[in-house]
């Protein structure tokens, strides 16, 4: 965020609580204007957001340029800038004010959005430009109902003016938080976001370094993405060079989403977050239809590392299926196909898969899958996660997390275990529940929650790669037949001296 200015009325956030506060107060005053579910109002947060941060970048940077004696030019002209039509000292904001009544609100809609949505279409557009258009691109018009309320909701954005990122986390952080809104009470937005604390163990059990690429093709908001660069950058800490930041920051993250509300989405997250060139390709990766794929241009055929959780119980047409080495309709075994053919030789790969696509063996593209991951891929880790693990995000089903380096052929598999863990909307799966994970996967080791199974146990099974831990202890009753009619008759006699007492109080 900008540096806060004296003469700025803006406010300082010293305490997480603080900051969460005041973006539900922005909410709720969106969710009283035409924006009632967060598929309505996370997207409308969105873009403006995005813009109030891209203004304060600029403005930094302008600064920091004329202090070495270069010149800046902005991303965008006067008066689409934030601070021309959005900041309440804003020249053009006023101008519209003390005009005639009602003028702002057409203003946004008629010049500001299709001008913002243009600017990918001029000759020599910059990344940074081609970013804002799609960062607007589902944009048509301002959903907030009047102009009151959006002149209500651009003040409270705008005074976002320092967080203090010694005490809290920073606003992608809070934004994230938003995000989890899309898929509370099962709505549609739950098959886009990933537990948190599912992705930043995968991304630990991964280890990302500067100087890898790192890929997810069904990125939804990010998250993966967003979470690699906040490892990277955290493992660097202080240490870190102009070099590497400038590497991380726009030759790292690349990813491909097809929905239309979702794509936006994810490039302001990851800007938010730091990523000032995030490479996110529009359209569908299966069947390669591409709605805007200049973001992602320059893109290697192969990456480094992948971290991705592809949508469940998908299905897909014949005319997709053509395009894969082992045709089937369910979009999980597709899209581990196309992982495998994307990662590089001793590329590392994180992927969510839902259980059904482990233990069938009824299907020969599920077999055929398996069998290519195992013989191109040295599949190391699989970790089973609760039931409930995605109910918090609008899903009940069962998955898997797969871990693999391509290039050696697999052995053996090192299973962990947390199926038996209870976990609901209100216990979600937090990181503790991964702690003796990760500190017994550097050797493999095992515990009552981990075990290894060899390749020839796999193959004898038909590729059937479900965790069976035989570590579990079952609870056995070990009473005789006499023991249970003795229990059962106790019983009886318990529940008619209840029956009997409960007839007496109905006289």
């Amino acid at each position: 965020m900008a540096k806060k200015n004296s003469n700025d009325n803006g406010k300082t956030f010293t305490t997480q609580q603080g900051l969460n506060s005041y973006i539900k107060g922005i909410c709720d005053i969106m969710r009283r204007s035409n924006c009632a579910g967060a598929l309505q109002y996370v997207p409308e947060l969105s873009w403006l957001l995005f813009l109030k941060i891209l203004d304060d970048t600029e403005q930094r940077e302008a600064e920091e340029a004329e202090a070495v004696g270069d010149s800046f030019a902005d991303s965008i002209p006067e008066p689409y800038r934030w601070r021309d039509w959005a900041n309440p000292e804003g020249n053009r904001r006023l101008n519209l004010q003390m005009g005639q009544m009602g003028q702002f609100l057409p203003f946004v809609n008629e010049e500001v959005i299709p001008y913002l949505k243009s600017l990918k279409n001029k000759p020599q557009a910059t990344p940074r430009q081609k970013i804002i258009s799609e960062v607007i691109s589902s944009v048509e018009r301002v959903r907030i109902d009047t102009e009151t309320n959006l002149l209500d909701i651009l003040d409270k954005i705008h005074e976002i003016d320092y967080i203090d990122p010694t005490h809290i986390f920073p606003i992608s952080q809070v934004y994230e938080g938003l995000l989890l809104k899309m898929g509370e009470k099962n709505n549609d937005g739950g098959q886009f976001f990933t537990p948190r604390e599912v992705i930043r163990a995968m991304v630990k059990a991964i280890a990302p370094q500067v100087g890898e690429t790192i890929y997810d093709p069904c990125c939804g908001t990010g998250g993966f993405l967003a979470q690699s660069y906040e490892y990277i950058r955290d493992f660097l800490a202080d240490d870190i060079t102009p070099e590497q930041l400038e590497t991380i920051k726009l030759k790292t993250f690349y990813g491909r989403e097809k929905e239309n509300l979702i794509y936006p989405i994810a490039l302001a997250n990851l800007v938010l977050h730091g990523i000032d060139y995030p490479h996110l390709w529009h359209g569908n990766t299966l069947n390669r239809e591409v709605i805007y794929g200049d973001l992602f241009q320059d893109a290697p055929p192969q990456f480094d590392i992948i971290l991705t959780n592809p949508p469940f119980g998908g299905k897909e047409h014949r005319t997709v299926q053509a395009q894969f080495a082992y045709k089937t309709s369910a979009t999980q075994v597709l899209f581990l196909q196309h992982v495998i053919d994307s990662l590089k030789l001793g590329g590392r790969c994180g992927i969510v898969l839902d259980e059904g696509v482990l233990f069938r063996t009824n299907e020969n593209a599920f077999v055929q899958s398996k069998r290519k991951l195992l013989n191109d891929c040295n599949l190391w880790c699989i970790v089973s996660l609760p039931a409930g693990t995605f109910v918090a995000a609008g899903g009940g089903v069962k998955a898997n997390i797969l871990f693999f380096t391509k290039g050696k052929p697999t052995e053996k598999i090192w299973y962990y275990d947390l199926s038996d863990v209870k976990v609901t909307k209100r216990k979600p799966l937090m990181m503790n529940h991964f702690q003796e994970f990760l500190e017994l996967l550097p050797n493999r080791e095992d515990s009552e929650r981990s075990w290894t199974v060899t390749r020839e146990e796999i193959e004898a099974k038909n590729f059937d790669l479900k965790a069976v831990n035989l570590n579990t202890k079952v609870d056995e009753d070990k009473s005789t037949a006499k023991e249970l009619l003795d229990f059962i008759e106790e019983k009886g006699k318990e529940v008619a001296l209840t029956l009997s007492v409960l007839r007496k109080w109905q006289r």
